[in-house]
């Protein structure tokens, strides 16, 4: 975060200006914009949740959500230009999964949170079910 030098027009009184010397800068807030705009999709928001879980290949992912493969297909290259998620290539096979950034590991705890989700990891015993 850049250091910022904003004196606001009227004195209120108030933190703006100590509030402003950590305001995100532009680039930033426009990547989270994005980012949470993929998510406003329930289809993506459930890829993405699921894909916070485990790696998964596009086939799966269709039947698990119901979608055809070129429908699951559209929404993972959305997620993964919104750096929300990864891919690989294992012989003719794509594997997804969740991004390893401080982003997208966030927005994982934040859907938890909002949607009281409860995660595998919390419950050991549910995990051989997946």
């Amino acid at each position: 975060m850049n250091e910022k030098h904003i004196h606001l027009p009227h004195n209120h009184n108030s933190n703006s200006e100590k509030v402003i010397e950590h305001m995100p800068d532009a680039n930033t807030i426009q990547s989270v914009s994005d980012a949470m705009k993929q998510l406003g999709d329930p289809s993506r928001l459930r890829i993405f949740w699921f894909l916070c879980h485990c790696e998964e290949c596009l086939i799966n992912i269709a039947a698990l959500t119901e979608m055809s493969s070129p429908n699951v297909s559209h929404h993972l290259r959305l997620l993964k230009s919104a750096g929300l998620i990864t891919s690989r290539r294992e012989g003719k096979e794509m594997y997804y999964k969740a991004a390893e950034t401080e982003m997208a590991q966030s927005l994982h705890r934040i859907i938890e949170e909002v949607a009281r989700i409860t995660c595998p990891e919390s419950y050991p015993e549910l995990l051989g079910h997946f």
